[in-house]
């Protein structure tokens, strides 16, 4: 009866733990900073650790700073940068009467109309857009990150479960063994028992693969080895409301382009010419030998001609583009409803399939316990103690397996709405 007692000890207490806090498994995991963690590792921690390896993370600081610079540029007075212009003219090639003529000047770029507003609102489109690609990127990365998550978590349980089958599998076999030998049961019941061992052997060596397999897809993402002593929380994301998000990063991202669409065609449109260029110089000169040399002042304006098809492309080009993130937006608005839609419902019917896993759980190894002491007294044969021991420990797995994907559940619709992980 005792030995009964120790066997159905780490069953309830499995239960007791996924019921009251939920899975706390002993794990390999990596860290959220340049040296290894130490402590509880999450979700949070790995999907931190995994962003500051992305090429955006590290291009950050030059887009903002081409962006500050764009806006700045279009608060200048003049849409390019003044040039200087010096010449000088002489008569030494061509009979040397002793004409010169040095002048110097300065030439400035005119804005043309409306092409100072439109480049102003263009630079803030551009500055708006980095920080709202930056969140859209973050949001793809923690979906790639959930799915490793919990898909290792889930590996995990089903190593942990497999190794206490094999456990119990050798507790059994053990027991069919000596009674074998006193002659209270058949040779065959034995090898049934034996034959029960070797595939609790063969499943837990399969599982122990899947987990470790697990773990490397999620390691890949933080670019780092996994210490073996470190633990995993495994507690699940929070649970939203379903107004938590506001604005979806990825529409976002769609909304910002489309505005950069619509204000560079904006600015094209002002820009049917090059920019036209004010000239301020001086000249000094004479016209022969012994005369005194004089000075003038010039001011002038050159106006380029119309840019023509030139001009027509690229306004066209800019407003097909508008035009195509426009229908991208909408189809991704309706990608993301949906998604939101199934999120919410798988999360109901993991909730329902949760409470249905933990009951059976309950029920069947409370019935493992009552034939495992009919089989000591002999009034149950080993198939039957062999199919119920197999029933429990898949019930067991299922109910562990049901929180995991509670927790994955909440986790997806969180990504549904656009959530980091927290």
């Amino acid at each position: 009866m005792n030995s009964n007692k120790k066997r159905s000890t780490p069953i309830r207490f499995v239960l007791s733990v996924m019921t009251l806090s939920g899975l706390v498994l002993t794990a390999q995991a990596q860290g959220t900073s340049a040296g290894a963690l130490s402590g509880s590792v999450s979700l949070k921690d790995v999907f931190d650790t995994a962003w500051q390896r992305q090429p955006e993370v590290h291009a950050l600081q030059s887009r903002r700073d081409a962006a500050q610079a764009q806006a700045k540029a279009a608060s200048m007075l003049s849409p390019e940068p003044p040039s200087l212009e010096i010449s000088q003219r002489s008569d030494r090639m061509s009979g040397n009467s002793g004409a010169r003529e040095a002048e110097v000047g300065i030439a400035v770029p005119i804005w043309l109309p409306g092409q100072l507003t439109a480049s102003a609102d263009l630079a803030q489109a551009e500055i708006s857009s980095v920080e709202r690609t930056l969140l859209a990127s973050q949001l793809r990365l923690a979906s790639s990150v959930r799915d490793a998550w919990w898909g290792w978590l889930r590996a995990r349980v089903d190593t942990e479960l497999a190794s206490e089958q094999l456990i119990n599998a050798q507790r059994l076999a053990a027991d069919v063994a000596n009674r074998t030998n006193a002659g209270d049961l058949a040779k065959s019941d034995q090898h049934q028992a034996e034959g029960a061992v070797a595939a609790a052997q063969a499943q837990a060596a399969q599982a122990q693969a899947a987990s470790a397999s697990a773990l490397a897809q999620v390691m890949a993402l933080t670019g780092k080895m996994a210490p073996p002593d470190l633990t995993v929380n495994a507690a699940g994301e929070p649970t939203p409301s379903s107004g938590a998000s506001i604005g979806h990063p990825l529409l976002a991202e769609l909304e910002d382009r489309i505005t950069m669409a619509e204000r560079t065609a904006q600015l094209i449109s002002t820009q049917k010419r090059s920019n036209p260029e004010l000239t301020v110089a001086t000249t000094r000169g004479r016209g022969a030998f012994g005369e005194r040399y004089g000075q003038t002042v010039l001011v002038g304006i050159r106006v380029p001609f119309g840019a023509g098809p030139r001009h027509d492309a690229r306004i066209a080009t800019a407003q097909a583009e508008a035009i195509e993130v426009q229908s991208r937006l909408i189809l991704e608005r309706d990608r993301i409803q949906a998604d939101q839609r199934g999120a919410a419902s798988r999360l109901d019917a993991a909730r329902t399939q949760l409470d249905a896993a933990q009951r059976r759980a309950k029920l069947a190894n409370e019935s493992r316990g009552f034939v495992d002491k009919s089989f000591r007294l002999g009034e149950t044969d080993l198939p039957t103690r062999l199919r119920v021991e197999a029933e429990a420990t898949e019930a067991t797995r299922q109910a562990a397996r049901s929180q995991i994907d509670l927790a994955s559940a909440i986790s997806a619709w969180r990504q549904s709405l656009g959530l980091l992980p927290e």
